[in-house]
C-alpha cells in the first residue's frame, strides 16, 4: 500500500511539473497583450473604445465553452481535450498575429478565449492521478496551487516581457504577437509527451440539447451583461435606460431558458451537467462563492487601476501614480495571490479545508472594506490589496480543487469547470454594473471622465460584501467536507 501510495505522489509530482508550463503559458496569454493595447488599436487603425468589443467577445465564448469541454474531459480524457483546446487557442494566438483587420481579430480574440478551460482540467488530471493514493484531495489543492503560482509568475512574465519584446523588434507589432503564439505552440507539445491520460469514468455520451439549452441561457445573460457596459453603438449614444431594458430582457429569456435546462437535466438519464450533484450540500455554497469571488477578482481590477491613476491634486482623492508606478502595485496584488495560493495548502493542513476557504473569503472582505476608511495614501491601497490578493490566490487555486474533490467520479471535470463559468458570469455582472455605477456617478457630478470618490466606495462595498456572502454561504458546507478519505477506501474498486 505504501508502494502504492508514492507511485501515485511521484505520478502526481511529475503531472504537475508539465501542468506547470501550462498554467505559464495562460499568464503569458492574460499578461502579454495587456501593455500592447495602444499598439494593437494603433495596428487596426480602430479607436480606443472598440478594444472593449474583444473582451466582451472572449467573456462570451469563455461562458459557454468552460462547461462543454469540462463534460467532455470527463467523458473522453481530459489530456485529450486538453490538447484540443491547446491547439485551437494556438491556431487563434497564430490569427492574431496575423490578421490586420478588426473584424478577423475580433474572431481570433474571442476563439483565444478556449485557455480558460485549461484549469478545470488540469485541477481533474491532478485529482484523477492522486485520488487511489487516498491523498487525492490535499494533493490536489496543492498542486492547484502551484498552478496558480504558475498564472501569476505567467502574467507577470507576459506584462513586463510585452514591452520589451515590442522594442527589440523595432516597434513591429505583428513580429512582437508572434511570441504569445510560439509559446502555446511548444506547450502543445509539452502536454502531448509529457502529460498522462485520466481514466475517462461512465457513460462516452454528450447531451447535446442539455449543453444547447445551457449556452444559449449563458450566451443571453452574458450577452445583457456585455451590452450594458456599451455606451455607444457606432457614433450614436445609448441611453443608459435602453441598456438596462436590454438587460432585464436578456436576464429574462436566459432565466427561461436555464429553467428548461433544468428541466431537462432532472429528467436525462446522463446529463450534462448534473444539477442533483450541484445542489449537495458541498457544491452549491462553493459555486455561488465562486460567482460572489468573480465580482472581486476580475471585476475590480480596472476600477483599482484608475482609482489608483487618478490625480489627487486635481480630484481630491487618488494617488496619482503613473504607469510604471502603477505596474509595481499590480506586481504587489500579484505576489500576494502567489503567497495566498501556496498557504492554502499548508493551512489547509492544519485547518479543515472548509475552515480555509471561510478564512479565504474573510481576507478577501477585510481587504476590500479596508478601503471604505483607508484609501487616500499609497501603502494603504497596497495593504488592502495584499490582504486581499492573499485570500483571492487561495480561492483561485481552493475552489476548482474543492468542486473536484466533492464531485462524484466521471464528473470532476465538470464541477471544476462550473466555479469558472460561475465566476465568469460574476465577473461579467460585476464589470458591467462597475462601469455603470462609475460613469454615470461621474456624468452626475461634473463634465468629466473621471468617477467621483462615491463610485469607487459602491465598487469597494459591493466587493466587501460579495466576500462577506461567500464566507457566510460557507458555513453550510459539511464540516470535513474536501477532506482525504482513508487510502483502504479509495482503493476499493
Amino acid at each position: 500500500m505504501a508502494t502504492r501510495t508514492r507511485s501515485a505522489s511521484a505520478i502526481t509530482f511529475s503531472l504537475v511539473g508539465f501542468l506547470f508550463l501550462v498554467e505559464l503559458t495562460s499568464g503569458i496569454l492574460q499578461g502579454f497583450y495587456v501593455p500592447l493595447i495602444p499598439d494593437i488599436v494603433e495596428h487596426l487603425r480602430i479607436h480606443d473604445g472598440d478594444f472593449n468589443w474583444f473582451e466582451a467577445a472572449q467573456l462570451l465564448l469563455s461562458a459557454i465553452v468552460v462547461p462543454i469541454f469540462s463534460k467532455l474531459g470527463d467523458i473522453y480524457g481530459h489530456k485529450r481535450m486538453l490538447l484540443v483546446t491547446t491547439a485551437l487557442t494556438a491556431g487563434a494566438t497564430w490569427w492574431l498575429a496575423t490578421t490586420t483587420d478588426f473584424t478577423s481579430f475580433l474572431v481570433a480574440w474571442a476563439l483565444q478565449a478556449f485557455y480558460v478551460v485549461w484549469l478545470p482540467l488540469e485541477v481533474a488530471l491532478i485529482f484523477d492521478r492522486g485520488r487511489r493514493s487516498g491523498t487525492g484531495r490535499s494533493q490536489t489543492r496543492r498542486s492547484a496551487g502551484f498552478l496558480v503560482v504558475a498564472l501569476e509568475a505567467g502574467a507577470i512574465i507576459g506584462a513586463l516581457g510585452a514591452s520589451r519584446v515590442l522594442r527589440a523588434t523595432g516597434g513591429d507589432i505583428m513580429l512582437t504577437l508572434f511570441v504569445p503564439a510560439i509559446v502555446v505552440s511548444l506547450v502543445f507539445f509539452a502536454i502531448l509527451f509529457g502529460v498522462p491520460e485520466s481514466e475517462p469514468q461512465g457513460r462516452r455520451r454528450l447531451d447535446g440539447v442539455g449543453f444547447a439549452l445551457l449556452s444559449a441561457g449563458l450566451l443571453l445573460i452574458t450577452a445583457g451583461l456585455v451590452f450594458l457596459r456599451v455606451a455607444k453603438l457606432g457614433d450614436a449614444d445609448i441611453p443608459l435606460e435602453v441598456r438596462l431594458l436590454v438587460l432585464a430582457a436578456a436576464v429574462v429569456l436566459g432565466g427561461i431558458v436555464l429553467f428548461a435546462f433544468a428541466r431537462w437535466e432532472l429528467r436525462h438519464p446522463d446529463p450534462a451537467i448534473d444539477l442533483r450533484v450541484m445542489r449537495q450540500p458541498a457544491m452549491w455554497p462553493v459555486l455561488l462563492t465562486a460567482a460572489l469571488f468573480g465580482i472581486s477578482v476580475l471585476g475590480a481590477q480596472a476600477p483599482l487601476s484608475t482609482y489608483a491613476a487618478t490625480d489627487p491634486g486635481e480630484h481630491g482623492y487618488g494617488l496619482g501614480l503613473d504607469a510604471d508606478t502603477l505596474s509595481y502595485l499590480i506586481g504587489a496584488y500579484l505576489v500576494a495571490m502567489i503567497v495566498g495560493a501556496l498557504a492554502f495548502s499548508a493551512v489547509s493542513k492544519r485547518l479543515s479545508p472548509r475552515l480555509s476557504l471561510i478564512i479565504a473569503t474573510a481576507f478577501v472582505a477585510v481587504g476590500y472594506l479596508a478601503f471604505l476608511p483607508f484609501h487616500l495614501e499609497v501603502w494603504q491601497v497596497v495593504a488592502n490589496m495584499v490582504i486581499a490578493g492573499m485570500g483571492s490566490g487561495a480561492l483561485v487555486a481552493a475552489l476548482p480543487a474543492a468542486a473536484a474533490a466533492a464531485a462524484p467520479l466521471g464528473q470532476t471535470g465538470v464541477a471544476s469547470g462550473m466555479t469558472n463559468t460561475t465566476k465568469t458570469i460574476g465577473g461579467a455582472f460585476a464589470s458591467a454594473v462597475f462601469g455603470v455605477v462609475l460613469v454615470s456617478a461621474g456624468a452626475e457630478v461634473a463634465e468629466t471622465t473621471v468617477a467621483p470618490l462615491a463610485g469607487y466606495m459602491t465598487v469597494w462595498a459591493i466587493c466587501g460584501v460579495g466576500a462577506l456572502v461567500a464566507m457566510a454561504l460557507l458555513f453550510f458546507v459539511p464540516k470535513l467536507a474536501f477532506a482525504d478519505v482513508e487510502p483502504e477506501a479509495a482503493l476499493v474498486e
